[in-house]
């Protein structure tokens, strides 16, 4: 049976986490190890925190010092009804698949993209935040490409010509914030170190903030700056779907109010 926590149960059953100190990776082999393990030690369901009011609080777990990114939400771009990504995107900007013709057939496409503001990925895609508009798009420069990529963009010439995207794939404000905000109103967020010994990976839970007052001003402005990212992973035979990812640590300053939990002896 599954445990229900009050929320001062779980903030007590974390700081006991948080002294247990270094604790074997139960996942071995899953990069979500972090976040797995310490869903064990609580006896809760993966994406299930059982709260009375579960549904507006999120756990969220992350490595101390970590370079990967860790996702906020999925959340595919408008018009929707479009399907962008696997009508557009994939089939006139899309690149041979690695595994094309060896895991897949050999006319497997991949659009694999990791997107920022700050400037131009190798194949010349950028998110912009329209504050005007209210949007968040992404728009394609053909100036930007990589050099090592001229044979991919001559293809894109004869598909799709060489101008910005038209229309261009986006997601609105107000669309995101109901996104964010219903995912991500509240939440636990917690930080650990990791060890390796012997071939075995080991977590330390070091850090549990409460976070609350999701706000939508700081969300946009740390897309500006560049902190959070759209991530699109798609190919021929499946669409994993798009994402917006945020980079290490940022997750607080989503927020209005954070409260860190402390033990009583730190």
């Amino acid at each position: 049976m599954v445990k229900i926590y009050t929320k001062e149960q779980l903030i007590q059953r974390l700081k006991d986490i948080i002294k247990m100190g270094w604790i074997e990776n139960m996942r071995h082999g899953n990069v979500g190890g972090v976040g797995n393990t310490l869903e064990d030690l609580l006896g809760i369901e993966e994406n299930n925190l059982p709260l009375p009011n579960a549904s507006e609080w999120e756990l969220k777990c992350q490595r101390i010092n970590t370079r990967s990114l860790v996702t906020l939400f999925h959340v595919e771009p408008s018009p929707t009804a479009m399907k962008f990504v696997p009508t557009i995107l994939l089939p006139r900007y899309g690149w041979p698949h690695k595994e094309a013709g060896k895991k897949y057939p050999k006319n497997e496409m991949s659009f694999r993209q990791t997107i920022s503001s700050l400037n131009c990925s190798d194949r010349g895609f950028r998110v912009v935040v329209d504050r005007v508009g209210h949007k968040i798009l992404i728009s394609f420069d053909s100036g930007n490409v990589d050099p090592r990529h001229s044979d991919w963009l001559k293809n894109v010439e004869k598909l799709a010509g060489l101008e910005d995207l038209n229309p261009q794939p986006y997601w609105g404000f107000d669309d995101l914030f109901h996104k964010a905000g219903t995912k991500l109103h509240n939440c636990f967020f917690i930080e650990a170190a990791v060890q390796r010994r012997e071939g075995r990976e080991f977590f330390e839970y070091k850090k549990v903030m409460m976070l609350s007052g999701f706000s939508k001003e700081k969300f946009i402005r740390t897309i500006e700056q560049g902190d959070i990212l759209v991530d699109f992973d798609a190919r021929t035979g499946h669409n994993h779907g798009t994402k917006f990812r945020f980079r290490n640590n940022k997750l607080p300053s989503l927020y209005d109010h954070v409260t860190e939990i402390r033990t009583i002896d730190s």
